[in-house]
């Protein structure tokens, strides 16, 4: 099993999935180094845009770590990492606003984003237990253990394409306040829809691998019938 043929239907996804992330690394450190007429670092802008927003509760914190920038839905903060809190690149600008993209989601009840998290803590839980429960079904040859460690991972799959248009969504929120708010202009907006875009490609490298994967567990199950 563990050197079976099926692992060529996950090859496709694994190539675009190092792809997406050297991508977005490369991306994002080019226009890290294009600096933004107006100054404004990746904190100030997110202050800015959630304040515009009626969004004044929602503080913006640094966080640890290269891109691991994220809002915070349970705990309603807006997390920046130090290349984009500090910086006044289109890069980071274009990072910060899609967060804040993110929370005025979350003001405004964007469908997919509730969706999303609310079944954030059942994914984390068969994300982990479907493959345990799918192996053990395999090597005991017990099959309800096979099929209930697809009906987990399958969550997993439906979180992934929820997350599609909720990333989507963000960035589109985000390039439309940027331009219509003059915070960014003509390149610099080309350039941040650079960085947002080879961003949302991870996103969608995810899902394939998540397919994918589904895909070849549904065939090992068939064939151990």
């Amino acid at each position: 099993m563990f050197f079976d043929p099926t692992y060529i239907l996950i090859l496709p996804a694994l190539l675009i999935s190092i792809y997406a992330q050297m991508k977005v690394s490369s991306t994002f450190k080019k226009y890290s180094q294009v600096r933004s007429n107006n100054g404004l670092t990746g904190s100030q802008v997110a202050r800015m845009l959630l304040d515009n927003a009626g969004l004044y509760n929602i503080p913006v914190e640094l966080v640890p770590g290269s891109l691991s920038d994220h809002y915070d839905p349970k705990n309603k903060v807006l997390r920046l990492s130090q290349d984009v809190y500090y910086s006044n690149s289109v890069a980071s600008i274009g990072v910060a606003a899609h967060e804040v993209g993110h929370a005025i989601q979350h003001q405004r009840s964007y469908i997919p984003l509730i969706v999303r998290n609310s079944i954030v803590p059942v994914v984390n839980l068969g994300s982990g237990l479907s493959w345990i429960l799918f192996l053990l079904g395999i090597v005991l040859g017990i099959q309800p253990l096979v099929t209930f460690g697809i009906i987990l991972f399958s969550g997993v799959v439906i979180f992934q394409l929820i997350t599609l248009p909720v990333e989507f969504n963000a960035s589109s929120r985000a390039l439309k306040i940027l331009s219509s708010r003059g915070i960014l202009y003509n390149d610099e907006i080309k350039g941040a829809r650079k960085v947002l875009d080879a961003a949302a490609m991870t996103y969608v490298a995810a899902t394939l691998m998540a397919v994918s994967q589904l895909i070849r567990l549904i065939i090992l199950s068939d064939r151990n019938d």
